[in-house]
């Protein structure tokens, strides 16, 4: 019985040291924003959350640690690719995964609830079952091809977060134009601090380092320098990056489609879906407001919900918070993982979110993430904790 309670707090120091703070990456990799961060203990991790499950821990603990609910963080939903070079398939669920995981979120007794019901119920007493939320960041096109059939089956709500760059064609998703470069190039050489850098991109092992090493770079360059270093690298290797960049988004058309459906919320991710910790604090102020302006004039109607772009620690500070509060946002949602307390103990402008890695197929797993044990403990404030 010793092993059994008393693991959680060790597996919560374990995973935050190694996992950068994301239980959701409790496969081979932990999931860094943009990016993964390479981890090697995906098997002790998976062996404890069964021992959590199994042992029926996680719903000892439940009471304690499992707060009003849980908001779901989403982005893409397609059918499996047979490619084998696909570093960012942590940000994939397939169709039929989500329509295990609402099936099972009911079986479990979660209420199914809009953001604008999470913003009522973080405020107030607990009620009897908890929540689940679930929210799509980037406004991909798969969202309306493949997951709105299967949330309007179940008669689910949901949030998308929009950059509104994207359905304007305007939008540089860079992540993906990397993916696919390295995917078909056996070396790839570009310029970093004004120094010609050489990556050999011949084996899988090389393609996941070369991948990694640039996301992380490209992640800390203000977005003048991020636009420079991924065009030239596209011309390099006669990769179209608005072509990519397009098809990966919904356009107006198809989100006028979903705003006009009463269960769908859109809210705002920015303009650009910069990283605001590269921006200055005018640019990052713009980004906030712009894109809820463009958001508020497309669709005709407020937009009261906003997600930070990427929503790591390192992706936004306490300032942006700020910005969002003076902007009117009624809420904020970040991808630092953890669950939504009542009685205002989690900051509205600060909610936390399960990632889950698409990689990961068992409900099982699933099941233990959403009962908060895995998590480190929520302090009774509303000052968020950055």
């Amino acid at each position: 019985m010793f092993t059994i309670f008393g693991f959680g707090a060790d597996l919560r120091r374990e995973m935050s040291t190694k996992s950068n703070g994301n239980p959701a990456a409790w496969g081979s990799a932990a999931v860094v924003g943009g990016g993964t961060l390479v981890s090697d203990i995906g098997i002790l991790q998976r062996a404890r959350m069964e021992l959590a499950y199994f042992s029926g821990y996680f719903r000892l603990k439940q009471r304690q640690t499992g707060g009003a609910g849980v908001i779901l963080r989403f982005e893409r939903v397609r059918p499996r690719r047979a490619e084998r070079f696909q570093p960012n398939q942590w940000r994939e669920i397939t169709p039929q995964f989500l329509d295990r995981a609402i099936r099972a979120l009911k079986r479990w007794k979660f209420d199914l609830i809009s953001m604008d019901e999470v913003c009522r119920r973080a405020v107030t007493l607990p009620k009897p079952n908890r929540f689940a939320s679930l929210t799509f960041d980037g406004g991909c096109k798969d969202v309306i091809a493949s997951a709105y059939p299967v949330l309007s089956k179940h008669g689910v709500p949901f949030t998308i977060y929009l950059p509104t760059a994207f359905p304007d064609g305007l939008g540089e998703a860079w992540w993906l134009a990397l993916e696919d470069m390295i995917a078909r190039e056996s070396r790839i050489s570009l310029l970093i601090d004004r120094q010609e850098r050489r990556f050999s991109t011949g084996s899988m092992s090389d393609k996941n380092r070369t991948y990694e090493f640039l996301v992380s770079w490209m992640r800390t360059l203000p977005p003048q320098n991020l636009t420079f270093a991924i065009n030239d690298l596209c011309k390099r290797y006669s990769v179209d990056l608005a072509a990519l960049s397009r098809g990966l988004s919904m356009d107006w058309d198809d989100l006028a489609r979903l705003a006009a459906d009463p269960l769908v919320t859109i809210g705002s991710a920015t303009v650009n879906y910069s990283m605001l910790s590269n921006l200055r604090a005018v640019d990052a102020q713009r980004e906030i407001a712009m894109g809820k302006a463009v958001a508020q004039t497309a669709f005709h109607r407020d937009v009261r919900h906003f997600a930070y772009p990427f929503g790591d620690r390192e992706s936004w500070r306490r300032e942006h918070l700020v910005m969002v509060q003076e902007t009117d946002f009624a809420s904020a949602v970040s991808a630092i993982p953890g669950v939504v307390e009542t009685r205002g103990y989690t900051n509205l402008h600060a909610l936390p979110r399960v990632a889950w890695d698409g990689r990961q197929r068992s409900l099982r797993m699933m099941r233990v993430l959403l009962s908060g044990v895995m998590f480190a403990p929520t302090r009774p404030t509303r000052d968020v904790r950055l």
